[in-house]
């Protein structure tokens, strides 16, 4: 049973790196894309922190 299920997540953990990596008709990945806009959804992440921060300050 423990080599059938290393097996298995060996199969799924090899098809999501084929996915994330395989290139498009314009040569991009799906890793390309993430780090493209990871700044972009950490500057929002920032932004709603500082929002409850300041909330949670005021004491509602």
């Amino acid at each position: 049973m423990g080599l059938f299920k290393t097996a298995l997540i060996g199969a799924a953990v090899y098809g999501a790196v084929k996915y994330l990596t395989k290139k498009d008709v314009n040569g991009r990945s799906v890793i390309d894309d993430l780090k493209e806009k990871a700044p972009e959804w950490i500057e929002k992440a920032k932004a709603a922190k500082n929002d409850l921060t300041d909330r949670a300050t005021q004491g509602y």
